[in-house]
């Protein structure tokens, strides 16, 4: 008889449990993966300060357009290993609630990001909003995963005080909303996230024994040894080579994420500063992600690459001023040539992601890319203007099959964001007849 796994089967061990990836020993009866219906999921990825948009946008429209300078890092259609043909550019779209009462774009445009609803002007704790994209997505599939949502990023920060001309820091720093008043605070440190998606208490241990192993710098992987050499020879030949490839991948993880340097001061109100390269910081952020979708520990998730009108010097870029103070260009060739570099590291970093989702098999053999949507953009259209009229948008994925990937879209009359959040609602099964300023959903990007 097949020997069978319950999908929520953990490796436990001394103060420790690990969510296993899928294994074909999860599949009912005599099936095999190809005839498992894959679940869908979501991931939207924020970056500060706008985009240089005619070094972004593509000439073409329809599935023949070619990569402009910002966008290289997809790889030209052809060439391995190229992701353009798995990435939909959308312009043409405004997020019109995102428009603050008076200064203040970047709070404003980040609070709407994922809400398309106008934030209520205050820097006290009668903050207002809206539900964010990601929660609806929560809600529809809650209980299903162990974390209904994970939000990350790589910049902290408290959600109190004035963070931008009177907009509230829990504006600035936040795109989750789980209501119009309740924003979640996400996950900067690599080591905490990490612990939480795969070094978790084992109900029947102590938190004593915890804390011990995590005094001796003991891998969660040492915990887990014995039950994992225990289920091992039950696997079929494909599951045990699964299992291997998928402990190698955590325990390479695990590595990475302690080697993360934390600062031991804090100062009260904010979270404690992370130092390190941001290069490092972000990949081992977006590969803890996509752990998090191999192993079906949540199916919605957000990363904030830096909060809004982020100050951050790139100076492993070459560049000695600020982002925000380079996003005020002015026209200036030397501003908008730092914000094209800027723009090119972090598509760059995006592509990244999407390359490790696309390699990432999913449970009936297609990959997790395909079944999932990931959601790129910024808060406003352009640094200098402060625009939201032409949102700089990617989107990458199939849902199932529902979104044909590889098109430049672009649309007259600026029509709502919120129109391509409803049709994201329906292409990934969790429809919604309408979403912040939506007037319905967005014609042409669902094709099946």
């Amino acid at each position: 008889m097949k020997f069978t796994l319950s999908r929520r089967t953990m490796l436990r061990g001394a103060g420790a449990s690990l969510a296993l990836p899928w294994l074909e020993a999860m599949l009912p009866g005599a099936s095999v993966a190809q005839g498992m219906t894959p679940p869908k999921r979501f991931l939207a990825f924020y970056v500060p300060c706008g985009i240089r948009m005619n070094r972004w946008t593509p000439v073409e429209t329809g599935a023949t357009w070619a990569l402009p300078p910002i966008l290289s890092a997809l790889g030209q259609r052809g060439q391995d290993p190229s992701i353009q043909g798995d990435v939909n550019v959308v312009t043409g779209l405004a997020n019109r609630p995102a428009r603050p009462d008076g200064p203040g774009d970047h709070a404003s445009g980040t609070g709407a990001f994922l809400t398309a609803a106008h934030p209520f002007k205050t820097e006290s704790t009668n903050i207002r909003n809206g539900i964010s994209l990601d929660q609806v997505f929560a809600n529809a599939w809650r209980g299903q995963t162990r974390f209904a949502s994970l939000e990350t990023g790589t910049d902290g920060g408290g959600a109190s005080g004035n963070c931008d001309s009177g907009y509230s820091c829990a504006y600035a720093r936040n795109i989750a909303w789980a209501s119009d008043t309740q924003p979640l605070a996400k996950e900067t440190n690599p080591l905490v996230l990490f612990d939480r998606l795969f070094g978790g208490l084992d109900p029947n241990q102590s938190q004593q024994m915890v804390e011990k192993r995590k005094r001796l710098k003991q891998s969660v992987l040492d915990a887990v040894k014995a039950d994992a050499d225990g289920l091992k020879p039950k696997l079929g030949k494909t599951d045990q080579r699964k299992l291997d490839e998928y402990l190698t991948g955590v325990r390479e993880l695990e590595r990475r994420v302690q080697s993360e340097q934390v600062m031991a001061v804090c100062t009260p109100g904010s979270r404690p500063a992370q130092v390190g390269d941001l290069r490092d910081r972000t990949r081992v952020m977006l590969d803890l992600l996509v752990w998090a979708f191999r192993c079906d520990l949540t199916r919605s998730a957000t990363f904030m690459l830096q909060n809004a009108g982020s100050g951050y010097v790139f100076n492993f870029l070459g560049l000695t001023d600020g982002h925000h103070s380079y996003s005020h260009h002015g026209g200036s060739a030397v501003n908008n040539d730092a914000i094209e570099r800027i723009n090119a590291w972090e598509v760059e970093q995006f592509a990244y992601l999407v390359r490790q989702l696309k390699a990432a098999q999913d449970v009936n053999g297609t990959s997790v890319l395909q079944n999932s949507l990931v959601f790129f953009s910024s808060e406003i259209e352009d640094g200098d203007s402060h625009s939201h009229n032409n949102m700089p948008i990617l989107v990458a994925g199939n849902a199932g099959g529902r979104v044909q990937s590889g098109r430049h879209l672009r649309y007259a009359n600026a029509p709502s964001v919120a129109n391509l959040f409803v049709s994201m609602t329906d292409a990934l099964g969790a429809p919604q007849a309408s979403f912040g300023d939506s007037t319905g959903a967005l014609p042409g990007f669902i094709t099946s």
